[in-house]
């Protein structure tokens, strides 16, 4: 397989010859306001749009992997919600997240790869998960909140059932250009000796668990990874309060590659077994969001995110 860098740089360049020149991109990336990009942006696909016909757009729709219907049908992925909410504490509000954030929410707070995300033309971006949506919550309501009640302000917590986009290209079972997810993210405040990292990396699993369990799941598998050797009592902590839940296997998970460089301190990922399979649902763990959201280096931000969809597949699994 060639290089997918190697090859794109191949194909700007080629576009960039078609359009006059490298210039182009100056003026539309730097030289124009937002405002005026946007403006031009719209007039160029309205152009478009009108040479399509109905004929191109059912051709379109049959082609884009975007805009296909998900694999999993409705009624299963709602019984999959209910499982999953079921077992939500109503310290985490529940919100519906907008399916856009500002252009940047994930390359420049969560250092993912613009080619990843779903930009539009309006200077926004389509959802890749919804935990940077409620860390851009959350950093509003913890502004609020310090400059209300300094350092005694209490912590942030929310959760989101949204439906996502990435751009990667994914193959393989349970892997979707469209999925839902439900997240939980918890903001708050350094307080000394890892003590909020203790306690909600413990909260946030311990509510999962309990979920996955009333799901059904024979077993529920947390892959604990420390990303440094301060975080070492965050993972024990963990290791502890799970260890009452029988249907729960904690294991440290020192090789994990993924997240590296994303997350910090701790992460984990969570599997169950369902009818005899194992399905890795989703990860979490801490990251430095907030922080530099609010240029503050004392906040703290955990995430974490599960898959609906593969949820859902593992509780109604496909005729063969």
């Amino acid at each position: 397989m060639g290089d997918p860098d190697r090859s794109e740089g191949r194909a700007l360049a080629r576009v960039l010859r078609q359009a006059g020149g490298a210039e182009i991109l100056n003026t539309l990336g730097v030289r124009l306001s937002g405002s005026e990009l946007v403006t031009l942006l719209l007039a160029a696909f309205r152009t478009r749009a009108g040479l399509v016909t109905p004929a191109d757009v059912l051709r379109r729709y049959t082609e884009d992997r975007f805009v296909a219907p998900a694999q999993t049908g409705a009624r299963h992925l709602r019984r999959a919600e209910d499982l999953l909410l079921a077992g939500l504490p109503e310290a985490y509000e529940l919100l519906t997240l907008a399916p856009v954030v500002p252009l940047g929410s994930h390359s420049a707070v969560a250092g993912v790869s613009q080619n990843n995300v779903l930009t539009t033309v309006r200077g926004s971006e389509v959802a890749a998960d919804p935990t940077n949506g409620l860390a851009l919550e959350a950093a509003v309501r913890r502004r609020e909140l310090l400059e209300r009640d300094g350092r005694s302000a209490p912590p942030v917590r929310l959760a989101a059932l949204q439906r996502v986009i990435r751009a990667q290209r994914f193959s393989g079972a349970g892997r979707f250009a469209h999925f839902g997810l439900l997240a939980l993210v918890t903001a708050g405040r350094d307080t000394g000796g890892l003590a909020f990292e203790r306690r909600y990396a413990v909260e946030q699993l311990d509510i999962l668990c309990a979920a996955l369990e009333g799901a059904g799941a024979g077993t529920v598998d947390i892959a604990l990874t420390v990303l440094e050797p301060a975080a070492v009592p965050v993972a024990e902590e963990v290791r502890a309060a799970l260890a009452g839940r029988p249907a729960v296997v904690v294991r440290d998970d020192p090789d994990r590659s993924g997240g590296r460089g994303y997350y910090t301190g701790c992460c984990f990922t969570i599997a169950v077994v369902l009818n005899g399979q194992r399905v890795v649902l989703g990860d979490g763990g801490f990251v430095d969001w907030t922080r530099r959201l609010l240029g503050n280096g004392k906040e703290r931000l955990l995430t974490t995110a599960l898959s609906v969809d593969r949820l859902a597949l593992a509780l109604d699994p496909p005729a063969r």
